[in-house]
């Protein structure tokens, strides 16, 4: 009879483990289930930043939580006039504008310049080296055709909820855009 009592028991254990076991494989499901829909609904929108707004004080270089900002410089090709002497590449001289390596405004060396015909050059952004700082964006704005601009890189930015460059951004050129339209690209006006 005792043997009766253990074996029920141990069956009756064995069935509460089981039971056990799958409403916590549901749960863990749920969650995550939950966490996942949670995150496709966070996604919808994305941080960028409005070209037309954008004062380029310099904060998108220091101000983002992320060790190297997801801030970078793009580069509008269309809009571009391809000059020897880019006031986005070189620091912008009042007297004489040379292109002298000591000029080039470029902190990181991001901005690589590339011959193609005379008088004109290639001017293309190496993102892994770009700051965000800003300064050829300022130099092509303030002297030249506006085709340097600074945009979120999406696919460095880690999204969060309250961007730490938009809290402080001094023009209010940061704005959450639908992911389909992530971008705030420059084109040539009509």
């Amino acid at each position: 009879m005792a043997t009766e009592s253990t074996h029920s028991n141990a069956v009756s254990r064995r069935d509460f483990l089981r039971g056990g076991v799958r409403v916590a494989g549901m749960t863990g499901a749920g969650l995550l289930a939950g966490v996942l829909t949670h995150k496709a609904g966070a996604t919808t929108h994305v941080w960028q930043i409005d070209p037309a707004k954008c004062v380029r004080c310099g904060l998108c270089a220091t101000e983002c939580v992320l060790e190297q900002s997801a801030v970078k410089c793009v580069h509008s090709h269309d809009i571009c006039g391809y000059c020897e002497l880019c006031t986005g590449y070189f620091e912008p001289q009042p007297n004489a504008l040379n292109t002298g390596a000591e000029n080039q405004l470029c902190p990181t060396a991001a901005i690589i310049r590339k011959f193609i015909e005379d008088p004109y050059y290639e001017y293309v952004i190496d993102e892994d080296l770009c700051i965000g700082c800003g300064k050829c964006v300022e130099g092509c704005n303030r002297f030249g055709n506006g085709s340097l601009y600074l945009q979120v890189r999406q696919d460095r930015c880690v999204n969060c909820n309250e961007c730490s460059i938009a809290r402080v951004c001094a023009g209010d050129a940061f704005r959450r855009v639908p992911v389909d339209h992530a971008y705030l690209l420059k084109t040539k006006p009509h």
